[in-house]
Order: structure tokens, then C-alpha cells, then sequence
């Protein structure tokens, strides 16, 4: 995965759970404004952190020095914004479109990597 693809993925998840949670909200008939929810920015840090291990690091120093502050300056930008309102209808607006686009760059991952093993070019298992 690029690394600018990386960068995006923690605000990308947060906002897609975001725009469920309001989806729900609204659902259920509030309407308003939604807090926002710390736990749900630590989620993305932590897909952040999963998806850390596929990205292509341009240089040696990024692994350490860019991927740790990075994801722990999120985190803390989370807990900062815990409780924040938010119009519900923007997090809707936001976060469904937000969904569409991680389902379909899953898809296009998924291709390319299926692709990259039938050629040889990646090994089918980490262990």
C-alpha cells in the first residue's frame, strides 16, 4: 500500500464508523447533533496500525520515526475531540460515501494482490 494511502486509512475508518453511527441516529428518529466518540478514532488507530505492516516504507527511518508518532498524535487527537458535536446529518453525509470508497479500494487491494501472487511476485502467507 502507498504510503499516502496510509496516512488517510485511521481518518478514512473513523469517519466511515462515524457516518454509521449516524446513519443509526438517525434511524432511530434523532436528530441533532452526534459527540464524537474517542473510541471510535482509537478503532482507526488501531486498523492504522494493522495496515501499517503492507506499506511500502520509502525509507527505513518511516517505520519507526513516522508510523508511531503519527498513529499516537491521532490517538491523542482523539481523546481530545471526545464529546465534540457534530451536525448528525454531516456525518452522515460525510461517512456513507466514505464506506463506498473503503469497500471499493478493499476490492481493488484485494485484485492486485490476488494478481501479484499468481505471478510469483508475493508470498501467500507471513508466517
Amino acid at each position: 500500500m502507498p504510503l499516502a494511502k496510509w496516512l488517510a486509512v485511521p481518518f478514512l475508518f473513523s469517519a466511515a464508523a462515524l457516518g454509521l453511527t449516524g446513519l443509526g441516529w438517525l434511524l432511530v428518529g434523532a436528530t441533532g447533533y452526534l459527540p464524537l466518540s474517542g473510541p471510535v478514532f482509537g478503532a482507526g488507530v488501531a486498523v492504522g496500525v494493522v495496515s501499517s505492516d503492507s506499506v511500502g516504507w520509502t525509507a527505513a527511518w518511516q517505520r519507526v520515526w513516522l508510523r508511531w508518532p503519527y498513529l499516537a498524535a491521532l490517538l491523542v487527537a482523539g481523546l481530545l475531540l471526545d464529546g465534540v458535536p457534530v451536525p448528525v446529518v454531516a456525518v452522515v453525509c460525510l461517512g456513507m460515501p466514505v464506506i463506498f470508497v473503503l469497500i471499493a479500494q478493499y476490492f481493488l487491494e484485494r485484485r492486485r494482490t490476488a494478481e501479484l501472487v499468481e505471478a510469483g511476485l508475493q508470498p501467500t502467507s507471513r508466517c
